[in-house]
């Protein structure tokens, strides 16, 4: 009995195709209709296709922060909320082996200034300036003029900068006359002490030598009151040329925010060089930074700094302490990454926890800064190892001939379908159709749900899923055949053929899948696009054979072309090698047992 009810049921065994073929017909129009009301109805494009910058950086340790995944990952968040702020909402950054990280930037973006931005280590500090001479090696006695315009422009992220000047509160700053700078880089004084403006400059020692006390044994003190220089520092002080780019860049390198140290500025393309105290306080305790234009003083693009109440409490007292010495020592550097941004004087104590840094600044320079002092510090230096620009021309260049690859071998693939399949070749192009059309919307919706971009190994996945989606429709089709040449009409082979092609289906797509898996997981970069384009590419092949080909094929199998065998339907009994036609007529429930 039990093999009757087998029997009986297998008329049913062929489910409902028409089901399965309206849901993937539903889910196509869905997906059709989702990419034209969001209005991405083309895939986001890599750069090596829609053309940008990729910018690759190597880490290195920094104030005595290890190269570890934690530091890098910061890092990592950190520049991107960098890159974004400059109004790139595609860019990409993430890591590339232990201590590497890719910056790809699309079209559109300013190169240096991007370069400028995830480059800079933003490292900010505020220290006491100890002596300030021009940037030069010691072999003569520099005089720089005490008149000389207060409007130091900043090296390193800041491209332009000027005077600064730092206020209590934010109602409560001007910068310094040119004509009464107490320094090359400038004078802070609070709405209160505007009329010190006007007094005699005090001008900044000229010589080489320092006359500081004698050497304390403890140099990493903050205290403001330890002026003095070391030995060695003012060796390399001497030694030190601004000029050059390269000394500039490792004046300060390996010291700590504890150290005195040695740094350059420049001021109306003059450089000056620094020996500075240890840092007064620390960068991570500025809350924000914005740029804004300043009317109501007339100092043009400024940059305005507010402290957390750590850092509010600490200005106050460093301001009060450096406001009762001597020029230059009542001076703090506003140094970031090593280089001095300005130096502003104090002549007494700001409240209010807010700066500003003020002068000659151009909106995209102000803009520049702000941004790097919001988003914080990098755990880590980096170096930009490798810079590569690729042109939009390129770009279009490439994906041009991805895509003729990619015709040339959808062609080849459907003249082979159409010569040894005939008939049955129309099936497997349908499916290549629906199969093209899922993956198309589903990237188009990936790209701005996760960011997902179509790079030059994301296409070259995609050609290679026509074989692999082509290949299944092969398996299915030569068990198909097989079926037929035992004998049995064309929609019992169908039913029996099925579940031994799902089963290598299965299989195949499965050890395709888990290859696209492994290659994402261990992969970085450009690569990864070709390993999710391969994963999608075969869950989706899965997905159209199973409710599309098979439903489709169940449903052509009750066509007389099909069923009885045309010539041109590919199931020609001659061709098959089958010496008997295909029975036309339907099997009696015990006829049917036997097959099953």
């Amino acid at each position: 009995m039990a093999a009757a009810k087998k029997g009986r049921r297998s008329p049913r065994s062929q489910g409902y195709p028409g089901r399965a073929l309206a849901v993937i017909l539903i889910a196509l129009v869905a997906m059709t209709g989702g990419i034209f009301l969001s209005g991405n109805n083309t895939p986001r494009l890599g750069i090596d296709l829609a053309g940008g910058v990729s910018i690759t950086l190597t880490a290195k340790p920094n104030q005595g922060s290890a190269v570890s995944k934690a530091n890098m990952n910061t890092a990592v968040d950190i520049i991107n909320r960098r890159v974004n702020g400059l109004g790139v909402s595609e860019a990409e950054v993430q890591t590339q082996g232990s201590n590497t990280i890719i910056v790809d930037i699309p079209k559109g973006t300013n190169a240096d200034q991007a370069e400028k931005q995830v480059g800079t280590t933003a490292q900010l500090n505020f220290r006491q300036v100890l002596t300030q001479v021009v940037g030069t090696p010691a072999t003569a006695s520099p005089s720089p003029s005490a008149s000389s315009s207060a409007t130091p422009t900043p090296s390193g992220s800041a491209s332009a900068s000027s005077s600064a000047t730092a206020s209590g509160s934010a109602t409560a700053s001007s910068s310094a006359s040119s004509s009464a700078s107490s320094s090359p880089q400038g004078k802070a004084v609070s709405g209160a002490l505007t009329s010190d403006v006007n007094k005699a400059p005090t001008p900044v020692p000229t010589t080489t030598s320092p006359t500081p006390s004698p050497t304390p044994t403890d140099t990493t003190s903050t205290s403001t009151t330890d002026v003095s220089i070391p030995a060695d520092l003012q060796t390399k002080l001497d030694a030190l040329d601004c000029t050059k780019a390269d000394q500039r860049a490792t004046a300060s390198e390996g010291a700590k925010a504890t150290d005195k140290v040695i740094a350059c500025g420049e001021q109306d393309g003059t450089w000056y060089k620094y020996a500075l105290g240890p840092s007064l306080i620390d960068g991570k305790h500025v809350s924000g930074a914005s740029s804004a234009f300043d009317t109501t003083q007339g100092n043009g693009w400024v940059v305005n700094l507010s402290f957390d109440s750590t850092g509010a409490s600490e200005f106050t007292n460093v301001t009060g302490e450096l406001a009762s010495q001597a020029a230059p020592n009542n001076q703090f550097a506003i140094d970031l990454d090593g280089d001095v941004v300005s130096a502003p004087s104090v002549s007494q104590a700001l409240t209010g926890g807010s700066a500003q840094i003020s002068g000659s600044f151009t909106q995209q320079s102000a803009d520049d800064l702000a941004n790097v002092l919001k988003y914080g510090s990098l755990p880590l230096a980096f170096n930009i190892s490798d810079k590569t620009t690729v042109s939009a021309a390129l770009g279009s260049e490439q994906l041009r001939g991805g895509l003729i690859a990619g015709a040339v071998g959808l062609v080849l693939v459907v003249l082979y379908l159409f010569a040894y399949y005939r008939g049955l070749a129309t099936v497997a192009i349908v499916s290549l159709l629906v199969s093209a059309v899922l993956t198309y919307t589903i990237m188009c919706l990936l790209g701005p749900a996760i960011g997902f971009a179509l790079n030059l190994p994301a296409v070259c996945g995609a050609i290679v899923a026509i074989g692999i989606t082509a290949d299944s429709f092969i398996v299915f089709f030569e068990r198909i055949r097989d079926e037929l040449r035992g004998g049995r009409s064309l929609q019992p082979a169908v039913a029996r053929g099925w579940p031994r092609a799902r089963r290598t289906i299965l299989v195949s797509d499965f050890v395709s899948f888990l290859a696209a898996a492994v290659l994402f997981v261990v992969s970085v970069g450009k690569v990864q696009g070709f390993a999710f384009t391969l994963g999608l590419t075969t869950v989706l092949d899965v997905v159209v054979v199973f409710l599309f080909t098979k439903p489709l094929m169940t449903i052509l199998a009750r066509r007389p072309f099909f069923a009885e065998g045309h010539k041109l339907s590919g199931l020609d009994p001659k061709s098959l090698g089958v010496e008997t036609p295909l029975r036309r007529f339907r099997r009696t429930p015990g006829t049917e047992t036997k097959e099953a």
